[in-house]
């Protein structure tokens, strides 16, 4: 669906980021702004040669990925967390340490599929999820059932979203994100996006598992530490990228950028 006047086509720097006629999403449109700055950052760095040609359907060529890799490691600055910092962070998210955590769930897909009109999708997906959150609660009336079986293109909807006990190990890695690692129970306050498509999701019971000894996790928490600095760096290098590109047709404005997603 387009976000912007059929005839406008979205650049940076004077470089289109579509072919004519096409009308790519809003984040698809982030997404490939984000690419072709650091792209055009690269050959600014003499990274990559200056007749490097870029693609109007966001693709990159393999030389192009190759130097903006090496951008980044050149411009980034991702300090080593420390011991205190590592502890903190396990402190605050024990959830994520856990082995054995399960949670019982039922769903409710909106499937994204070629074609579809993604902002009515999401439209009818919110506006379930806000009925069902709103339910009483009375038990001989089950609307999360009801509209799964209505709804949900998932072959769970026949019996009304049900997924049964699963683990995080079950589920796609965004997923898994969202539900897993948590505390909340009953129908989750937002939309959960997977390659599928957009989640209504409930939890009806959770297991918490096991909790890890801080040494066992040790280093997993100091990479989940790289990895926030990191993204938090290209977060910030990316804004300065931006604020000194001509931007036509996206926004960088919004909070989170699509490569670090």
């Amino acid at each position: 669906m387009s976000t912007m006047p059929s005839d406008t086509i979205a650049r940076v720097n004077g470089q289109p980021l579509h072919a004519p006629g096409e009308h790519p999403d809003e984040a698809t449109l982030r997404q490939r702004a984000c690419a072709e700055l650091l792209r055009q950052a690269a050959q600014r760095a003499a990274l990559l040669a200056a007749d490097d040609a870029a693609l109007a359907d966001g693709a990159q060529s393999e030389a192009a990925t190759a130097a903006i890799e090496l951008l980044l490691e050149r411009e980034l600055t991702v300090p080593e967390p420390d011991e205190a910092a590592c502890r903190r962070h396990y402190a605050a998210h024990e959830a994520r340490y856990r082995t054995g955590e399960r949670a019982r769930l039922r769903h409710i897909l909106f499937a994204v599929t070629p074609g579809v009109d993604v902002r009515a999708l999401r439209a009818r997906a919110e506006a379930t999820l806000l009925e069902v959150r709103c339910h009483d609660g009375d038990a001989d009336d089950d609307p999360f059932a009801a509209q799964a079986r209505t709804l949900s293109n998932c072959p769970s909807g026949a019996d009304g979203g049900e997924l049964g006990w699963l683990g995080s190990d079950d589920c796609a890695p965004e997923f898994t994100r969202e539900v897993f690692g948590r505390t909340e129970v009953g129908v989750l306050p937002r939309l959960v996006h997977s390659r599928f498509g957009l989640h209504v999701v409930e939890v009806l019971e959770r297991e918490p598992g096991t909790l890890r000894a801080f040494e066992q996790v040790h280093a997993a928490v100091a990479l989940a530490l790289r990895q926030q600095a990191w993204a938090h760096a290209l977060r910030q290098y990316l804004q300065l990228l931006a604020g000194d590109a001509v931007l036509e047709g996206v926004s960088l404005q919004a909070a989170e950028t699509p490569l670090v997603q």
